[in-house]
């Protein structure tokens, strides 16, 4: 809007981008909507891009994180967002980058949650018995 009245003082287009900080492109194609339609013209579209997944998807789409990754073919219960990615394209035949599907599940209130580092299958004993009889070869090899 500050755009708009500049350009009924029939200011340049380059002086109005430097002050508003964008590039003169953006200032010319202004230039050209406020010509044919004023200021009207230059008001905003809305958003770029709509969520794809509607309330009641993500819903549907929460129910099927719930079951868990391996009902769904993978070899573990660790969603990523590749799987989730590829989940919804199964589900809703719909196409999203991986950042969107973070962005996704971001605004609906999930958050990253990273796995505890030792595993519950992990035998302490046995990396204890490797440390002590495998390793001092592996590392008598190296020199």
């Amino acid at each position: 809007m500050k755009a708009a009245e500049r350009f009924a003082r029939r200011e340049a287009s380059s002086a109005i981008a430097r002050d508003l900080r964008v590039s003169v492109r953006s200032v010319q194609r202004w230039r050209r909507l406020w010509d044919e339609g004023g200021p009207r013209a230059l008001r905003s579209q809305g958003p770029a891009s709509l969520p794809k997944l509607s309330e009641k998807q993500f819903a549907q789409l929460e129910a099927e994180l719930a079951k868990g990754a391996a009902a769904h073919g993978w070899e573990d219960q660790r969603w990523t967002l590749s799987c989730v990615k590829t989940v919804i394209g199964r589900r809703f035949h719909l196409a999203y980058t991986i950042q969107g599907v973070r962005k996704l599940l971001v605004r609906n209130g999930w958050s990253c949650q990273v796995p505890a580092r030792r595993a519950m299958e992990r035998d302490d004993e046995a990396v204890a018995r490797w440390v002590k009889e495998v390793w001092p070869c592996a590392e008598d090899s190296r020199r």
